[in-house]
């Protein structure tokens, strides 16, 4: 303990010291975030203008994989069943191809949403659709994921009215035949020109 004396000595030695002023901590995930941030409001904004321009139904989650010997079959009520019968032997021939090879499932569910709409909107009937099988493990995995998103996205598609996994010399069970409907438009402009085949010319008075 000290002394009177050496108390004093402290004190004096001390008299001129004055204390830092320390800027109070913060902790930053405390910090709350406003509204009135520019680049919050504008990550928002990009945010929504681009789920307003995804149009895209198809699912994102909550899709089996499959095994890449699994063949894929589906037909809406109302195919006729020779119909089917010749998808399923690959008799139709295929008038465009899309191949999913090396996609991820976010890739593959744009370019099969957009094939299967151009496709529809060209009037193509017929068309095949290749996730492949997999040769490798990695490979094999990849496959199946994108084997059950071609299965569950193709249902989802209003103008896919049936498919079914591919004759081994188009890809067998690692690629499928996809029957679609016949586009409105063409159906329209079918319509007009078997009018006009019909007509004979103006009628005599």
């Amino acid at each position: 303990m000290m002394s009177s004396e050496g108390d004093k000595v402290f004190s004096d030695a001390m008299s001129d010291v004055v204390r830092l002023k320390r800027e109070p901590r913060i902790d930053p995930g405390r910090i709350p975030r406003t509204d009135s941030d520019p680049s919050l409001e504008h990550r928002r904004r990009a945010a929504q203008e681009a789920a307003a321009r995804d149009a895209n139904p198809l699912s994102h989650a909550g899709i089996e994989p499959l095994d890449a010997w699994y063949v894929l079959e589906f037909k809406r009520p109302g195919v006729q069943n020779g119909v089917f019968r010749k998808l399923k032997q690959g008799r139709y021939e295929a008038q465009s191809r899309l191949d999913l090879h090396r996609m991820t499932a976010e890739v593959a569910r744009k370019e099969i949403f957009e094939f299967i709409a151009e496709s529809y909107q060209f009037g193509l009937r017929s068309v095949l659709v290749i996730h492949g099988k997999g040769e490798s493990k990695a490979e094999q995995a990849r496959s199946s994921i994108l084997k059950g998103c071609v299965d569950h996205w193709l249902r989802e598609l209003e103008p896919v009215l049936a498919f079914h996994s591919a004759q081994p010399r188009d890809g067998g069970t690692g690629a499928a035949y996809v029957l679609l409907k016949k586009c409105e438009e063409k159906k329209r402009e079918n319509r007009e020109k078997f009018s006009k085949g019909r007509e004979t010319g103006i009628s005599p008075k």
